[in-house]
């Protein structure tokens, strides 16, 4: 499977942070956007924004900062969220349905085109504007819909089950909220989110609070 340097992951995981200050930035009309005004704004050290910033190829002029609208697209660009990339939900439960419905994707370039669920009375409805198909129409649909990338948010048992089915059907990204760390092929790219592990960190943050006021 494909895999991101592991000295880059943290700082991918806070690029969407600086390309939020950035689009605000521009929104306002700001002409440039200083390192240190993003690393005050995120409790980080200029240092480390400006090392994060510099994997996507932008460089700031000195005692100004970076161009803002360039940074934008820098980001946008190296996220590769400058491009369309249609997707499905597979599973349209709670989890899938608030999926589909958050407005922020959209923003990024994904755009989720279409669900797919087990369960008859969820099929042939709509959620959030999306039709919902049987998962049994995935071999047929997908090559209809123009779909590499799919979300899974099924139950945790029948994970790897539709996984094989995806990778079947010519999927080659898939963005699992399962608990079971599925298994693709080298040629799929597949990015786990353990919703509990984020859970797990709040927490122990929470616990520390409560020691800390003790």
């Amino acid at each position: 499977m494909y895999k991101i340097k592991v000295s880059y992951a943290p700082s991918v995981r806070r690029l969407p942070s600086y390309l939020l200050i950035a689009r605000q930035a521009f929104e306002h009309g700001d002409e440039f956007l200083s390192g240190t005004v993003i690393a005050n704004e995120l409790s980080l050290e200029p240092i480390q924004v400006r090392k994060d910033l510099s994997i996507t190829g932008i460089v700031g002029k000195p005692k100004r900062g970076y161009p803002v609208e360039a940074l934008v697209k820098a980001i946008e660009s190296y996220l590769n969220w400058d491009q369309e990339v249609k997707a499905v939900v597979i599973g349209t439960g709670n989890l899938g349905s608030a999926l589909i419905g958050f407005p922020g994707f959209k923003k990024h370039g994904l755009n989720i085109v279409a669900g797919f669920d087990a369960d008859a009375k969820k099929t042939g409805a709509k959620v959030y504007g999306v039709p919902v198909y049987p998962i049994t129409d995935l071999s047929s649909r997908l090559p209809q819909l123009g779909v590499t990338t799919a979300v899974l948010t099924v139950p945790s048992e029948f994970a790897q089950m539709v996984t094989d089915q995806l990778v079947s059907c010519g999927v080659k990204a898939l963005w699992n909220f399962t608990n079971v760390k599925v298994k693709a092929p080298e040629d799929v790219v597949v990015q786990n989110e353990d919703l509990s592990s984020g859970y797990a960190m709040l927490s122990i943050k929470n616990r520390l609070r409560h020691e800390r006021l003790d």
